[in-house]
């Protein structure tokens, strides 16, 4: 069981960095495990509304930060309070000197995790209101993982969850078959045992960043320094984690509450943006999504959602779309909750 953060008790929310009328709160998450000192999350919240289902805990994925507003829209009209995290060492958690997104272990974020639970759990008018848990990428590989290791170890603190919805969650390694092979995993593991900060050679694509940026292609206006368009370099001591993470999650885990997993219906890889990424998931192989979503849990409702793109919630307007009408439909289905108030 992770110990109650103190920071539940004696919150200082301050006017957020990056976005108008939200707010955010630092959480001092003590002495770093990878060796860093002591190190902080950040939780965001939307502004304040009525709620009548609960609350959203947002989680985001690699090279990424919480800025989707509209998505915060999208549940604040329906009666949730929203909040998001911004992981150690991610976006308004980097620090000079943070090699961004660094860990060697994703269970330590564990402890950012249940720490923001507890706030959301806390600041609510309901005390049996409950949260729904939303990851993205990398996000939707460290939430199901959280919440099987929450259903077994704090079954109190997992019975505040009602839901979780994943947006193209990372479930396995993408590329050729020979990256999946014991032989390539054993490198990986290797490496990361010896110098876990050392870079994994690859070339680093723009093509996704391009698709999205107001500046180049898109319509989302984010800070590039927290989600730079060719996204951060990728270290032997993280790829371990994440492979670790999906291992375990391949061998079949259990969330314990209903689950919706959103995806693109194509995936379309290139090094240079062209018009078809617009279209598509130019960063996971959605083949892979689709076979392990049921890795997760009991009750997994899968949907692809044509022409979507990698973030189903930074897509062109009409897969856009679709995905928000997906996730109204799972909500009344799952837990009889109608449309916007």
């Amino acid at each position: 069981m992770v110990e109650r953060v103190s920071i539940v008790k004696s919150r200082q929310w301050r006017p957020d960095e990056f976005l108008d009328r939200f707010q955010s709160l630092s959480i001092p998450l003590g002495d770093d495990p990878d060796g860093d000192g002591p190190i902080d999350a950040t939780l965001v919240r939307a502004p304040l509304a009525a709620t009548s289902n609960g609350a959203v805990l947002y989680v985001h994925g690699f090279t990424d930060y919480f800025f989707q507003e509209e998505l915060a829209e999208f549940f604040t009209d329906r009666g949730y309070a929203f909040y998001a995290v911004d992981l150690r060492r991610c976006g308004r958690s980097l620090r000079d000197g943070d090699q961004p997104h660094y860990i060697s272990d994703l269970k330590y974020y564990d402890r950012e995790l249940t720490a923001a639970l507890d706030v959301i759990v806390d600041e609510a008018d309901d005390p049996e209101s409950q949260v729904l848990v939303i990851g993205h990428s990398t996000g939707g590989l460290i939430t199901p993982l959280w919440l099987n290791r929450l259903r077994e170890t704090d079954p109190d603190r997992h019975d505040r969850v009602k839901g979780l919805i994943l947006n193209s969650p990372w479930l396995d390694l993408q590329g050729e078959a020979v990256l999946r092979t014991d032989a390539v995993g054993l490198v990986i593991k290797g490496v990361s045992k010896a110098r876990p900060r050392v870079l994994v050679p690859r070339d680093l694509s723009d093509a996704y960043g391009e698709s999205l940026h107001v500046s180049r292609h898109g319509e989302w206006s984010y800070d590039l320094r927290c989600k730079p368009l060719t996204g951060f370099p990728v270290t032997f001591g993280w790829l371990s984690a994440v492979r670790a993470g999906q291992h375990r999650l391949h061998r079949g885990i259990d969330v314990g509450v209903p689950a919706l997993v959103l995806r693109s219906a194509k995936s379309w890889f290139s090094e240079k943006y062209r018009p078809e990424v617009d279209t598509a998931d130019c960063v996971l192989d959605v083949k892979q999504i689709a076979q392990w979503s049921g890795a997760i849990g009991r009750r997994v409702w899968a949907v692809a959602v044509p022409d979507a793109r990698h973030d189903v919630f930074l897509s062109l307007e009409t897969p856009r779309r679709i995905a928000y009408g997906e996730v109204q439909t799972w909500l009344t289905t799952m837990f009889g909750e109608g449309a916007q108030q």
